[in-house]
């Protein structure tokens, strides 16, 4: 019986969306979508503008809850969770991120342990050392007496990041982390992610309008159409022109660079 229940663990997706529906008064936004985030992989969101990807995300992480259907993690129903014990489970970087201008970058970090800390607020080693691996994993350890407002922007968004390492979760959301970044930057947040990711085990959720970034830092594609789930899978299976049509509602052709799909934007 224990053995089976341990295979059972390890099968079950790291999180599970069911059937959600969502409405902004009369407006739908997601009709019955549904999908799975599987344990240790990288997933990207993708879809054109107004699809309902950032309202997925904000499903996802609990910043809105669903009008019907559940979403589960690991088996539980996220609507059952209080945010203090969510916030255990699952780390986040929204694409929006703003503090004090004068913050140093040790301080912002620290703010992830927040979800561990007593009534006290008092941390201990084992919230120093979370500290101190997020920053030193992120590449801002350098940085950690200088103020926040002294960074340039992927510096900022590495720190926004560390913050989120802090918390010591096993599950990452970012939403649109490479957003108002030049391609140097954009190409450093996206290697990151794939280190946490193939070093360190996180999984990994994304919301991503590149398309060609997103197949090629992701090893699963969900796409979002009218309110549903029209393409999940592998990019290498699931990115077609039809596919490219359908949840963009373009012709573009889908060649390969390098033994990788590429589409054609241009």
């Amino acid at each position: 019986m224990v053995t089976e229940s341990r295979n059972t663990e390890k099968k079950r997706p790291a999180m599970e969306v069911k059937n959600v529906f969502f409405s902004y008064g009369k407006n739908e936004i997601l009709k019955g979508a549904s999908l799975k985030i599987e344990k240790g992989k990288v997933t990207t969101i993708m879809g054109a503008n107004g699809c309902g990807k950032s309202t997925l995300f904000s499903l996802m992480t609990k910043n809105l809850a669903p009008g019907k259907g559940k979403i589960l993690l690991g088996g539980k129903n996220i609507s059952n969770l209080r945010l203090n014990e969510f916030a255990r489970k699952v780390a986040i970087v929204h694409q929006y991120n703003t503090a004090a201008d004068d913050i140093t970058v040790e301080r912002l970090v620290s703010f992830g342990r927040t979800p561990h800390l007593g009534m006290m607020g008092i941390r201990g080693e084992e919230d120093e050392r979370y500290v101190n691996w997020a920053m030193e994993v992120t590449n801002v350890s350098q940085f950690r007496e200088r103020e926040l407002s002294r960074l340039s922007g992927g510096q900022r968004q590495r720190v926004w990041i560390a913050m989120a390492l802090a918390q010591g979760t096993e599950i990452l959301f970012l939403d649109e982390p490479t957003t108002y970044l030049d391609i140097r930057y954009q190409i450093e947040i996206l290697e990151l992610v794939w280190k946490l990711n193939r070093e360190f085990g996180m999984t990994i959720v994304m919301v991503l309008h590149d398309i060609n970034q997103s197949i090629y830092f992701s090893d699963k594609i969900i796409g979002l159409a009218g309110g549903k789930v029209i393409v999940e899978g592998e990019p290498e299976e699931v990115i077609t022109e039809e596919s490219i049509h359908a949840l963009y509602g373009i012709d573009l052709k889908v060649a390969r660079v390098d033994e990788r799909k590429f589409v054609l934007t241009v």
